[in-house]
Parts: C-alpha cells; sequence; structure tokens
C-alpha cells in the first residue's frame, strides 16, 4: 500500500493494529471482553497503559486516532489524504512497528 501510494490505508492498518493489540492485551489482562470501539485512547485507557505511555506514545495515538473512522468517509479522505505523504506513512509505518512491540512485550 505504502509503494502503490495508498496512503489512507497504510494509515488505516496501522490504525487497526495497534487496535488489535489494544484488545488482545484488555482481553490478556482484564476480567471483561475489550469494548465495541475503535478509539484508540479509549482502549488505552481501558488496558490501564495510558499511565505507562510517555509523552511520544500518547502523541502518538493523537495521530493514528483519525486514521480509522474518519479515512472512511468522503468528507474526511481529502484532508488527511493532503496530510499523508510518503515519508510521514514510513514514519506512521515505524512508529506503529515500535508501539506494537511495546505492548506486545507486556501480554
Amino acid at each position: 500500500m505504502l509503494h502503490s501510494k495508498r496512503y489512507l490505508y497504510v494509515g488505516f492498518m496501522c490504525h487497526q493494529t495497534i487496535e488489535k493489540i489494544l484488545k488482545a492485551y484488555i482481553a490478556g489482562h482484564k476480567t471483561q471482553a475489550p469494548p465495541f470501539t475503535h478509539s484508540l485512547s479509549h482502549l488505552t485507557r481501558k488496558a490501564g497503559l495510558d499511565h505507562e505511555f510517555d509523552e511520544a506514545q500518547k502523541s502518538f495515538i493523537d495521530v493514528l486516532e483519525p486514521l480509522n473512522i474518519e479515512a472512511r468517509y468522503p468528507v474526511h479522505k481529502e484532508r488527511l489524504l493532503k496530510s499523508l505523504s510518503y515519508d510521514r506513512c514510513v514514519a506512521i509505518l515505524n512508529k506503529t512497528e515500535e508501539l506494537q512491540q511495546w505492548i506486545k512485550r507486556r501480554l
């Protein structure tokens, strides 16, 4: 997707990656099932990781948050597409992998 310049989908899949690992963390560490939500900030709080995240991780959650729901709606797609470039997507991919591994080590 990156090499074919499908930048919205790069962001969407990065969001999905973090959403799913947060839900895995919740399922493994909490007594209740993960909530039915796409909100990364809500999932981070439910997981109890919001107090463990450093400022860079918290900021990255804010970067990923709009790349899920908003990317599905035409009104928001143009605005998001303008904010994404090859270099920005590479950075998002790298940060996604770092955060995923950070959470995975705590599973």
